[in-house]
């Protein structure tokens, strides 16, 4: 009787101790963005040789868009989600050796696309002109602040350096460029350092995607091989983070044997949500025994990582395997045929999240992630 009581105890124990260890699975990815659907087999918004601008520098007229459309950047604007797309010509051959500008489309419902003639942010004859000619405006990141303001992060690239910039708009169509975001910082320190990929930190107030501010300061995400944190009082003058030695805070590394085993890089605005701050991040997979032999190599797959909300240095969590991965034929065939699904658009719209992304460099798809209901 008492060998059965034991027995009884025993396996009530271990059918407890496995359903912590199965909750503890769960919570574990509880905190994350997912499932992300695809809900069409094909890209929102594809190159159009039709389409013609005439360039302010060069005074000729060009197929802006011939050549490909990719690396969106999502947001809301009245009843209606907006993609800035990134735009190249064919002026050059291979990735980079082209000119980039920004794009527009509006979406009532997130698929269909109505498609502005013109870009609406460029190299121009104007005070950017020596940052962004001839490599132009590159993959956008945008996000609303609370007074209605657009702020957008973008890369210029005048073939020497990258350099992550800020614009601002009240329309989204006219834009004010403000340079590259780390001029003032450490007494210009870092005003010629190669920087791109930025996610500004929101969150959802009354339904709405707007800037967050935590501590009283802007924060964002930034950085290609390694991910780095900065803050701003402004949303134009950003500090980044340092070391003890003064060099730059790397907060997240590539790992060995994974799917971001070669670079780690920022991808869409991070949101403040109910366990920490999310942010969707692009990982790139290496060649050979230290990347990952689940995927393609020099695949682009998307991963996530949790920060503390209030200490967003603060890594509490991140997926070990990619939630969202290259599969349809379009996101493995174009200018990066390895296979790319490159995250940069996320908006907040009818109750669920837009995740909008670059296919192999060439064309834009779209994901919908639908969170469960609170009931």
């Amino acid at each position: 009787m008492y060998k059965q009581f034991l027995t009884i105890i025993i396996f009530a124990i271990a059918i407890g101790l496995n359903g912590c260890v199965q909750k503890k699975m769960v919570t574990g990815q509880s905190w994350s963005f997912q499932p992300f659907v695809r809900p069409v087999s094909y890209p929102v918004i594809s190159p159009d040789s039709n389409t013609t601008f005439l360039d302010p520098i060069s005074g000729k007229v060009i197929r802006w868009e011939a050549n490909d459309t990719f690396n969106p950047a999502a947001t809301v604007k009245g009843d209606s989600i907006y993609v800035i797309y990134r735009v190249e010509d064919k002026s050059g051959l291979g990735i980079g050796e082209r000119t980039s500008r920004l794009g527009l489309v509006a979406s009532a419902d997130g698929l269909a696309m109505n498609r502005r003639s013109q870009p609406i942010l460029y190299p121009a004859n104007d005070s950017q002109k020596e940052n962004e000619w001839m490599g132009g405006c590159e993959d956008p990141r945008v996000v609303m602040a609370t007074d209605g303001t657009y702020v957008m992060m973008y890369t210029q690239w005048n073939k020497k350096v990258p350099r992550l910039a800020v614009a601002t708009s009240k329309d989204l169509e006219n834009w004010d460029k403000h340079g590259p975001v780390f001029n003032q910082a450490y007494g210009g320190k870092f005003a010629d350092l190669a920087s791109k990929s930025a996610s500004v930190v929101t969150t959802v107030e009354n339904g709405k995607q707007v800037i967050a501010k935590i501590n009283g300061k802007f924060y964002m995400y930034w950085g290609e091989e390694f991910i780095n944190l900065a803050t701003s009082d402004d949303l134009i003058n950003w500090t980044p983070e340092l070391d003890e030695s003064g060099d730059l805070k790397k907060i997240i590394l590539p790992r060995k044997g994974y799917f971001d085993s070669q670079l780690t890089e920022c991808g869409p605005p991070a949101v403040l949500a109910d366990n920490g701050i999310v942010l969707l991040y692009n990982g790139k997979n290496l060649e050979g025994k230290d990347g990952d032999p689940n995927y393609t190599a020099k695949t682009y797959a998307a991963g996530q990582l949790l920060f503390d909300a209030k200490k967003p240095g603060k890594l509490l969590n991140r997926l070990d395997k990619p939630f969202f991965v290259p599969t349809e034929s379009f996101e493995k065939s174009g200018q990066y045929p390895s296979g790319t699904v490159f995250v940069e658009g996320l908006v907040y719209f009818t109750d669920k999240w837009f995740l909008y992304y670059g296919c192999a460099d060439s064309k834009v798809g779209v994901a919908v992630y639908d969170p469960p209901k609170i009931k």
